[in-house]
């Protein structure tokens, strides 16, 4: 019997420079067009939000805990907006981030992403988060490693600077630095999508040039490949590179027409200072309500980029802070003209407002996965081929406890899969390092322990 000749669905036509173009699926790949469960996530997001949630609203009501069972269960009011991308959200209750020792508000940001305590003398982690470690699985011929976004970063004490009291991502590397987020929202686009001056020819031209770079020499690859193709197969890769042909010919204009990578809707965010936090009061007595009144817009305009990167394949591993762990800025939009630390702890415990803020996120939380979904990559989106982990560094404001945290994951990748609540009380309040092991497996990372040790017990079970 004859043997069948196969092609790995991993094979990529290269251009000048070893720069990788992906070939479409075909019959000679063998299986069918959806990766199976077993395949790695192939990208990664982290959204944080400050303060946690209300779980508990002091009157003995839930309102952040879903009701029910695992699969048939009711979103809780907080969750309620999700309720229209419920089928890919795992809620994942129940778990304690035990590796949160230090200053409060400060361990708790640092453990999030990294599962270790905080450095002596309120320093920062004592390990790489688990995003920088994909990254460094996953960005193989992307243009940035990794992409770290924030809101309305740097309030009160931070004083628009880095500062253990809003890391979130830390490097991998032998001192796990801190990563600060970009702020500047035209910075970041311009920087992702580009920006030419139209009146530097020799800019315009060399720029052109490189990016044509990336398609040189595929039409003599495409003739030795051509001769181990049936007939379909041939047809669906000639009409792949015409595609290829035509992103060339646009370059001369700089435009890129295809399904998946659209330019973002560019968003005019002059009212909006992104370095306000430089002028901030410890107390959060200095305001700049204008920009505060902006926060709505440009955290929309950040989401769209951050998914336009993904889809693009800019980078396969991006971070979104909405604010700090002080959050000391106010929300106009909900009439709510104290800032968000005030209704946490300042002014005592406000669970209606704080209720308020919370079901805003979860608003945003859902436009983020709903606009991943909507890219659609043959017969899957964006969405299904990612994981995305929300997160805070605290479970709820009044204790500033770290049991019961509300941490919720989204998307497919990795075999992950939604539409359920996971409850894990009653298991002795598992380590949410073992949540990160867990993440960190459904990238082909097969290691059993990360963060520190003395909290890890083997990856959370459960998420497949």
């Amino acid at each position: 019997m004859i043997k069948r000749p196969t092609l790995s669905r991993r094979t990529v036509l290269r251009g000048a420079g070893g720069i990788a173009i992906a070939l479409p699926w075909l019959e000679i790949m063998g299986g069918g067009k959806r990766a199976s469960a077993a395949d790695p996530s192939k990208r990664f997001v982290t959204v944080y939000t400050p303060g946690g949630t209300v779980i508990d609203n002091g009157a003995g009501e839930n309102r952040w805990r879903p009701t029910g069972t695992e699969t048939e269960f009711t979103l809780s009011p907080i969750l309620a907006p999700l309720e229209a991308i419920r089928h890919k959200l795992l809620v994942v209750d129940g778990m304690s981030m035990t590796s949160a020792q230090g200053e409060q508000h400060q361990a708790g940001i640092i453990a999030w992403l990294t599962g270790t305590t905080q450095q002596p003398n309120y320093g920062y982690a004592q390990g790489p988060s688990i995003d920088q470690v994909i990254a460094t699985l996953l960005a193989t011929d992307t243009p940035q490693k990794s992409l770290q976004m924030a809101v309305r970063w740097g309030t009160g004490k931070s004083h628009g600077l880095l500062h253990p009291i809003n890391a979130v991502n830390f490097e991998d590397n032998a001192t796990f630095d801190p990563i600060p987020p970009r702020l500047d929202p035209q910075a970041i686009f311009t920087s992702l999508f580009g920006a030419l001056d139209p009146d530097n020819n020799a800019d315009l031209a060399a720029r052109i040039a490189r990016k044509k770079s990336i398609l040189d020499f595929v039409d003599r690859k495409y003739d030795g490949l051509a001769q181990q193709l049936g007939a379909r197969d041939k047809q669906k890769l000639d009409e792949h590179l015409t595609k290829i042909r035509e992103l060339e010919g646009a370059l001369d204009q700089m435009i890129i027409p295809t399904d998946v990578c659209v330019l973002p809707e560019h968003v005019d965010t002059s009212d909006y200072n992104p370095t306000t936090g430089l002028d901030s009061a410890d107390d959060g007595s200095i305001l700049n309500t204008e920009t505060d009144q902006a926060i709505p817009k440009v955290g929309k305009f950040m989401m769209d980029m951050l998914v336009m990167a993904l889809a693009c394949d800019v980078t396969h591993v991006a971070s979104l802070q909405w604010s700090d762990t002080e959050a000391k800025h106010t929300f106009p939009w909900l009439g709510l003209d104290q800032h968000h630390h005030y209704y946490q702890h300042d002014g005592n415990f406000r669970p209606a407002e704080c209720e308020q803020i919370y079901t805003w996120y979860a608003e945003q939380h859902a436009y983020l996965l709903q606009q991943m979904d909507l890219v659609e990559l043959g017969d899957h989106t964006l969405l299904d081929e990612s994981v995305v982990f929300f997160g805070s560094e605290l479970a709820q404001p009044p204790v500033h406890s770290k049991s019961d945290m509300p941490f919720l994951l989204a998307g497919g990748g990795g075999g992950l899969r939604g539409g359920r609540f996971l409850r894990n009380a009653g298991l002795a309040d598992p380590s949410h390092n073992n949540l990160l092991v867990a993440i960190l497996n459904l990238f082909g990372d097969e290691r059993t322990t990360f963060g520190d040790p003395a909290y890890c017990t083997g990856p959370l079970s459960g998420l497949t």
